[in-house]
């Protein structure tokens, strides 16, 4: 294939191009600095900046872009770059597929399109949430609609937390876990969607080729656990106790409203469109995940 990625040096991007490469397909990657060699191609999707030479005879664009949500206090004006940094590029894209007829176009989104949903199990006919980050993703999710209606099949990735040898999230938790500071977050009750890196890529591979993928994809573990049962995992995979609990009181007046709807609430989400279609995990508990991640 002729695969465009917008987002390519992020965590997943980074990856997800590697292991594009390696299958042997062709990449070009979008980038907004100078470019650096033949396989680039520089865009600017806050002017509406594209050249739309690049998507024709591609056979996929995949976006991936975004600021990190967890990056920064949520202050008004970066909750706006949250939602800029996603509905804007992805609206130039998708108006781009859809005047190139691009056959497939791979869209992050997240699951907390689902909102806090406690202990209820969530597949891709659950309804969204209604906090920040869900009308976020319903936002992002409906820009890829110029897309769709052109007739590219368009795969919307709900990503959980990504379990990455490289960094993200796992990057920040290992030290302290390590020296023995790790703990539950609140009452530890809330889920914690997850996926391994490696079935991350596999999975966004698997939606590019797989003509039954259309519309939204929980890209989650197929064993989804609570706060609780994370850390228990954490504790065991780097031989380290535990112990400690972080009061929701202090994770809200130290992060802010990220902390009650990114840490202390979550989504028991489950990857149900992918093993309809027939996708293999690599990594099917968190301990597997955590185990390959952290050697």
């Amino acid at each position: 294939m002729r695969v465009v990625i917008a987002g390519s040096s992020g965590l997943i991007g980074t990856a997800l191009v590697s292991s594009l490469r390696s299958d042997n397909h062709e990449v070009v990657r979008l980038v907004r600095r100078s470019i650096a060699g033949p396989d680039e191609s520089r865009w600017d999707p806050d002017h509406d900046r594209l050249d739309l030479s690049v998507l024709r005879g591609a056979d996929a664009v995949v976006n991936l872009c975004g600021v990190g949500i967890g990056d920064k206090r949520w202050s008004g004006s970066y909750k706006q770059a949250i939602r800029d940094s996603r509905i804007v590029a992805t609206d130039v894209l998708a108006e781009a597929v859809a005047s190139q007829k691009v056959p497939v176009l791979a869209n992050a989104s997240a699951v907390g399109y689902y909102g806090d949903t406690g202990d209820k199990i969530v597949d891709e006919d659950s309804p969204a949430g209604t906090d920040f980050l869900a009308t976020t993703c319903r936002d992002w999710e409906l820009a890829t609609e110029p897309a769709r209606r052109a007739g590219a099949r368009v795969v919307n990735l709900r990503s959980g937390v990504v379990i990455s040898p490289h960094g993200g999230m796992l990057g920040r938790l290992r030290r302290i876990y390590s020296f023995g500071l790790g703990g539950r977050l609140g009452n530890g009750r809330q889920y914690f969607p997850w996926i391994s890196l490696e079935d991350e890529c596999d999975a966004i591979k698997f939606g590019l080729t797989n003509p039954e993928l259309s519309g939204p994809v929980n890209l989650t573990g197929p064993a989804p656990v609570t706060n609780a049962q994370f850390n228990d995992a954490m504790s065991r995979a780097v031989h380290r106790p535990a112990p400690w609990i972080v009061p929701g009181f202090a994770l809200e007046a130290l992060i802010g409203e990220f902390a009650k709807s990114g840490i202390l609430g979550g989504q028991r989400a489950i990857p149900a469109a992918l093993e309809k279609a027939g996708f293999s995990f690599r990594h099917n508990t968190i301990g597997e995940a955590l185990a390959a991640a952290l050697g």
